[in-house]
């Protein structure tokens, strides 16, 4: 982390401009024409926001990664995978980055997620849509350690932040007591935390520092799930 503060923002709004034209004429000639803006207001910024944030993340687990390299790190590609889907466009009109576990390969596995869109900016925190073995020990966990759990979500703190989002079965899920005191959590397919931002603060100069904090404060429901599947934390 830098001693000296930081004066410049990374993200500015050229980014969301271009991302809102991006929208309006969403094919190759377009992106191709515009290729130097994307690099120069929206993936260089981003990636030297991943680079800045990797003591940060030491700081919540150094077994979560911060990794700046242009393909296969932090940052979600542009391209949209359009293969078996009716939308043919074949750009994203929103920025990802995920910051996962070192043990983690793809998008399922536990992270820091962070979305840029215009009039959409948000955090989402945990697993999605986790593989049943996965999300079995998940659930084993909450069973487990029912007071552990409750106590992520009792912290004042915690809770003026967050709310557990995802996915949920209109059941209970087989072999889970219908009548458990936690049941709705164990309805859930997914298991993230999420909060929003604004455009504003996004750009502002100590968004990282505002970010580092909001993970800071996701850090016991982080490790509950780390933990719980078998990974160091």
């Amino acid at each position: 982390m830098n001693d000296d503060p930081i004066t410049s923002p990374y993200i500015t709004p050229s980014l969301f401009n271009f991302l809102r034209e991006l929208k309006q004429y969403n094919d190759k000639a377009w992106f191709e024409e515009n290729k130097q803006r994307y690099e120069s207001v929206v993936r260089e910024p981003l990636l030297k926001f991943i680079a800045d944030f990797a003591p940060y993340l030491a700081k919540v687990s150094p077994h979560y990664e911060a990794d700046p390299r242009k393909v296969g790190g932090s940052l979600f590609r542009i391209y949209r995978d359009i293969r078996f889907s009716p939308d043919k466009t074949p750009y994203k009109t929103h920025a990802g980055i995920q910051f996962r576990h070192e043990s983690g390969k793809d998008v399922h596995a536990p992270g820091f997620y962070l979305h840029f869109e215009p009039e959409n900016v948000f955090t989402a925190i945990g697993v999605w849509q986790p593989d049943t073995e996965t999300l079995g020990k998940i659930r084993d966990a909450i069973v487990a350690h029912p007071t552990r759990w409750q106590k992520i979500f009792a912290d004042e703190k915690f809770a003026a932040i967050f709310k557990l989002e995802g996915d949920q079965l209109k059941k209970a899920p087989k072999g889970y007591d219908p009548d458990h005191p936690l049941i709705d959590a164990l309805k859930h397919k997914d298991l993230y935390i999420f909060t929003q931002f604004n455009e504003q603060q996004a750009c502002s100069a100590d968004f990282i520092d505002r970010y580092a904090e909001i993970c800071q404060t996701a850090k016991p429901f982080m490790e509950f799930l780390t933990t719980a599947i078998g990974l160091p934390w």
